[in-house]
Parts: C-alpha cells; structure tokens; sequence
C-alpha cells in the first residue's frame, strides 16, 4: 500500500518542532512516509487557520492529525496505522480517550462508512470507561442513519459475547439502529443471564417499534 504524505505545520519559537521535523524526515528517506509538507505558521498563518490549527507542533499524517510533541516511535506507528482500517480504530480510541468525541463525530459525518471503526472500541472490554461513553455518544449521534444499520449484523454478533457489557452496549445500539434485521438479534437477548441485558433488550425491541 502507498506510503501516506504528512504534513507538520511548525513557528519558529517551538522546542518540539525541530524533533519532530527530524522524525519526519527521516521516515521520508525510509520510504515510510511519501512526501512531507513544512509549513511554518508565522509566515503563512491563512494555512493554519484553513486546518484550525491552534498550537504546534501539528501533523497530519494522511488522514490523522495531531497536536503536540510526538516522538519518533508514535509517528512511525501512526503512519503505519494510516495504511490500514483498523488504523481508524486506534485513531479513534486516541481521540475518545482525549475528549474528542466531537472531532470523532465530524470525521465520521465525513465519510459515514468509518462508523464501524468504533466497534472494536465497543467489544473491547478493556476500553476505559471515558472512552466507552465517548463511543456511546457517536452512535447516538448515527441514530436511526443507514452507517448505523449497516453495522446489524456485527452488533448482533457482539449481542452474544461472553462479556455481560459488551452485550448490553450492543443491544442499546441496535435498538437505536431502526433496523428491522436487529429484532432477532434482541429477542435472543430477552432470557439473557443478565438482568441489565434483559433490560435493554426490551427496551431496544420497544425503541424499534417505535420507529
């Protein structure tokens, strides 16, 4: 696959800048990165507005973008990330993690087909309970969208996993789906040894009928 460009926008006061410049440089020469765009902020600050950016060092390396220092083990990684689906998924659990749940959100009403970047974030059992909320909200906000009602048929898989939460997240989610397809996946749910599951399947499959 392409080796993804980046861009780093830097001034000429930043002490992380020439770090970062260096690291990017270097993944150039590796073949790791394809080409690199420096743009110094205090002479061209119109380019830094046009990307929101706020302070520096910021990089994008293809479609992920960063503020701050990032040492050159997180750059290669990002950059290898960016050539692969399941990148989205580690970007967005960066993110999540950060606070960013809107930023999340914009990048999925961007290209709707990047919502199921945030299942794995759900069926992680390990993911930090800030972040799990976070995921929670995006889906809120696909409510009832057809990205959402693509994601069906993997939700109705996560309905049966061993983990109660895990259940219980993806019976909320289907109900919020609208999809008729969901409804046996959550009357699978209703016996669940679970009471919190049973719960939420019933009130998935009430949600549906709604709809």
């Amino acid at each position: 696959m392409t080796a993804p460009n980046a861009t780093l926008m830097i001034s000429s006061h930043c002490h992380h800048c020439s770090n970062v410049l260096a690291a990017l440089t270097d993944m150039v020469k590796q073949g790791i990165v394809g080409q690199l765009t420096v743009v110094n902020v205090e002479r061209h600050p119109e380019l830094a507005d046009a990307k929101h950016v706020r302070s520096v060092p910021w990089v994008s390396i293809g479609q992920f973008e960063f503020t701050g220092a990032q040492s050159a083990a997180e750059l290669r990684a990002w950059a290898e990330r960016a050539k692969s689906e399941e990148g989205w998924a580690d970007y967005f659990h960066q993110l999540l993690k950060d606070g960013q749940a809107a930023q999340v959100v914009e990048l999925v009403q961007a290209a709707p087909e990047r919502l199921v970047a945030v299942l794995p974030i759900v069926e992680n059992p390990e993911a930090s309970l800030n972040v799990r909320l976070g995921a929670g909200l995006l889906m809120e906000a696909f409510a009832g969208s057809a990205a959402l009602k693509v994601l069906t048929a993997r939700l109705g898989e996560m309905a049966g996993d061993p983990d109660a939460r895990i259940r219980a997240d993806a019976c909320h989610y289907l109900g919020m789906s609208g999809s008729a397809e969901a409804r046996p996946y959550l009357e699978a749910r209703i016996d669940d040894p679970d009471a919190e599951v049973r719960e939420i399947a019933q009130e998935s499959l009430a949600a549906l009928a709604r709809a």
